[in-house]
C-alpha cells in the first residue's frame, strides 16, 4: 500500500492526533501513533503493512503539509539567567554541569545537563538544536553549531555556581563520550 493511501484510509481523529503532534514538535510520538494505527488497519491484511521507515516518510511529509497551519512551539529560553534560576530550584546541590551529545530522528543536539550531589541525580536544563542534520551536510551552516552555544553557555553556567563544566565530545556528536562522573 502506498503511505498516502495508507495515510487516507487512516481514521480521521487518528490523521487529527499525528497533525497535532507534529506541529508541538513530537515527531517520535507521532511516527509512534501513525505505527499503531497502520497496525490495527492491516490486521488481517495478507501482505505486511508499512514499517517504521514509512511511518516517518509519512510524518515527515506531514510536516511539510501542516507547515502553514500553525506556529512552531518556540524552544524553551536556554540562557544563563534562565538556567541558573532552573539550577537554583532544583533539589540538591548542583556538582557540575555538563554538555551530552544526543540524537534522534532529527538529528544531534546538544543536551545540558546539571549534574547533582546529595540526592545524587542529574537534571536536564536545556535541549540546543538548530535544525536538523540535513543543513550540515548542505554545507547551510559550519558543522555542529549547537557545540558552540552549549559551550558558551554551559562555561558560564559552571562559572556561575563555581562547579566544572564537562563536555567529553565537543568536536564530534558522540552519544556514547564518558560522562563527568566517570572522568572524575
Amino acid at each position: 500500500m502506498v503511505e498516502a493511501e495508507w495515510w487516507d484510509a487512516l481514521p480521521e481523529s487518528v490523521r487529527e492526533q499525528v497533525d497535532d503532534l507534529v506541529l508541538r514538535d513530537r515527531r517520535l510520538t507521532a511516527i509512534g501513533v501513525s505505527m499503531a494505527a497502520v497496525r490495527i488497519l492491516g490486521e488481517g491484511a495478507p501482505a505486511p503493512g508499512p514499517g517504521l521507515h514509512d511511518c516517518r516518510r509519512v510524518v515527515v511529509a506531514r510536516c511539510h503539509a501542516v507547515a502553514d497551519r500553525g506556529v512552531r512551539q518556540p524552544d524553551p529560553p536556554r540562557d544563563v539567567d534562565t538556567l541558573a534560576a532552573r539550577v537554583g530550584e532544583l533539589p540538591g546541590q548542583l556538582a557540575a554541569v555538563e554538555a551530552i551529545g544526543d540524537g534522534d530522528t532529527d538529528g544531534w543536539c546538544v543536551l545540558l545537563v546539571a549534574v547533582l550531589d546529595r540526592p545524587h541525580g542529574e537534571v536536564e536544563l536545556a535541549m540546543v538544536r538548530h535544525g536538523s542534520d540535513i543543513r550540515v551536510f548542505n554545507g547551510r551552516v559550519p558543522p555542529w553549531p549547537e557545540t558552540r552555544e552549549a559551550v558558551t553557555t554551559g562555561t558560564a553556567l559552571a562559572g556561575r555556581f563555581s562547579v566544572p563544566f564537562h563536555f567529553a565530545s565537543p568536536d564530534r556528536p558522540d552519544d556514547e563520550a564518558p560522562r563527568w562522573r566517570a572522568s572524575r
